[in-house]
Parts: C-alpha cells; sequence; structure tokens
C-alpha cells in the first residue's frame, strides 16, 4: 500500500467525521496587543457541532506573510487553560510563553481550544468520549479533524505563508503534533516534546492509564505502530524532544521509534531532517530542549 494509502487509512479509522468539505465559518471577537505580538481573538465552525474558539497570534509591527506554526496545547488536567497555553505559558514549559518566542523570531502561530478544553470544557473528557463512541465517532478523531480545519483556515489567510507552514507542542500537543503532520503533507515541519509515545510499549509497561481516555483509537494497532504513524511525515523535517525520567514516554519505546525513523529518514535520502534527543529530566521542556526547537524551526522553516 502506498504513502497516500497510508494515510487515508489512517484518517479513516478516527470513527464518523463531518465532511472536509464543508465551509468554514468564523467571527472574529477582539483584537489587542503588546510590545511583542498582536492577538487576534476567533470563533470558528469547523465541525457543525461545537464552536471553536482560537487565537492567530501575529508579530507586531511586521507585515506577512508570515510563516505559520499551528501550537497545540498540552493537556496536564489542566481543562480550563486549553489555548491560553500559548500566551500564558505552562508550568512544564520555559519561558518567555511560545506565543512572545515565535512571533519575536519572526512566525505567526495559530491555536484552538481542543474538544474538552478552554471555552470548550463544560462537557468533562469522559463524558466527550462516552457520547462520541454511541454515535460512532473517537474524541480523538474529532479533535484531529478539528486540527486539520484549523490549516484550511489559515492557508486561507493573506497573511500566512502557507509554503511555510509548522506545527509543535508538547504533551497531548505532541501527539497532535504528530499525527497532524503525519495526515497533512501541507505542514512542513514538526516539533513534538514530551509526547512521542510507543503504542506497544505502553502496553508492555503497563502504562496505559499514564494517558487520558482520548488518546485511545479503536482498531489502531490493528494498522499502525507509533513508528508507521510518524513514517508518513518523512521526508519533511521531525524533531522529538524526550525526557529519559518521562513515566508518560517509555525510554524503550523511544529506543525503537528512532532506531525506525533513522532507517525511515535514511532511505528517504533525508537523515538529517530526522532529530531525537533526550533530556536528563521528566515531562517538562528544558532550556536545552527551547534551544533546539528554535534552532531547528530556523533552519528548516
Amino acid at each position: 500500500m502506498g504513502v497516500e494509502s497510508r494515510r487515508i487509512q489512517l484518517y479513516n479509522l478516527l470513527g464518523d467525521l463531518p465532511p472536509r468539505s464543508q465551509p468554514i465559518s468564523s467571527r472574529k471577537v477582539g483584537e489587542e496587543g503588546n510590545t511583542h505580538y498582536i492577538i487576534e481573538s476567533w470563533i470558528f465552525d469547523f465541525n457543525g457541532v461545537d464552536p471553536v474558539p482560537a487565537y492567530f497570534v501575529r508579530p507586531r509591527n511586521k507585515k506577512g506573510p508570515f510563516p505559520t506554526i499551528i501550537f497545540n496545547h498540552s493537556h496536564g488536567g489542566n481543562y480550563q487553560l486549553g489555548k491560553d497555553e500559548l500566551i500564558q505559558g505552562n508550568t512544564y514549559l520555559q519561558e518567555p510563553s511560545y506565543a512572545q518566542e515565535l512571533t519575536n523570531m519572526g512566525y505567526a502561530v495559530f491555536s484552538i481550544d481542543a474538544w474538552g478544553f478552554g471555552s470548550r470544557s463544560e462537557r468533562t473528557e469522559s463524558e466527550l468520549f462516552k457520547e462520541m463512541l454511541w454515535s460512532g465517532q473517537v474524541l480523538w478523531g474529532m479533535m484531529v479533524y478539528d486540527s486539520l480545519r484549523a490549516i484550511d483556515y489559515v492557508t486561507s489567510r493573506s497573511d500566512v505563508d502557507e509554503s511555510r507552514l509548522g506545527t509543535m507542542g508538547i504533551s497531548m500537543g505532541s501527539a497532535m503534533s504528530w499525527w497532524l503532520a503525519a495526515l497533512d503533507t501541507r505542514l512542513n515541519v514538526c516539533v513534538d516534546i514530551c509526547g512521542l509515545v510507543d503504542f506497544h510499549t505502553l502496553i508492555e509497561e503497563r502504562r496505559l492509564d499514564r494517558h487520558g481516555i482520548y488518546f485511545y483509537v479503536p482498531n489502531l494497532l490493528k494498522h499502525f505502530t507509533t513508528s508507521e504513524i510518524n513514517a508518513l511525515i518523512a521526508p519533511r523535517p521531525h524533531l522529538s524532544l524526550a525526557g529519559s525520567h518521562d513515566p508518560l514516554v517509555p525510554t524503550k519505546g523511544l529506543d525503537k521509534i528512532d532506531e525506525q525513523m533513522k532507517e525511515v529518514y535514511l532511505q528517504a535520502g533525508k537523515p538529517e531532517a530526522w532529530k531525537l534527543f533526550r533530556y536528563n529530566i521528566g515531562h517538562a521542556e528544558t532550556a536545552e530542549m527551547r534551544f533546539e526547537v528554535k534552532g531547528f524551526l530556523e533552519k528548516w522553516l
């Protein structure tokens, strides 16, 4: 089966999703700025069911089109935070916030509240998962769908350079980043922090409960390993950063993925485009990680 067929197969595992062709409606609800950037606040109808609040953050006193990052927020049990992680940061992220860091580098950034987070946190993760399951839907699938529509939106903006798109995030945002990059070739660069998890190692080491119920997709392991999903990103540049003492991301699984991705990128003729670095820490971004993120984006985007 070819790469595009595998990409379609992966997408089809995500449950009954709305049509990708349905129009996106939007409403801008505000704009404010500081010394570093301008924040646009938006409400989107991506899925026909649940409004999606979002931020588009652009550099102050600069003109586009901007290279643009889809920033995927983390979980951390902090359902109220959502996309505000981009602006406020988080306990396991370095300072400054990625809104300030990325706009200072000349990037625009787009981030949405995932299902169950931020302004969408009225219903619990468990409630959403159960209701969707009854309807033939998958919570992770609906999350991924909204994020794919986010790419559709940013590529429609005249101040976005659609030839220079990347995606990044930590923890749940990390997983969203490599799923998105695997499914959508419009993303030129993928950066994941503390979230590249080998599914089979989670089972072997009995760490499934380290991850929320959102993470689990029916029938996935019949068709894909983690490495096989990430292979769909190649030969596009992919930086993965991990903590050697992270209980959510077993080291044995990282070893397996790293070995397989090195071979995939070698066969694709781009061995330098795959990087996995590990640090003597748990589930958190270090200053060294932040340095690698900035360098990788500057090199490839």
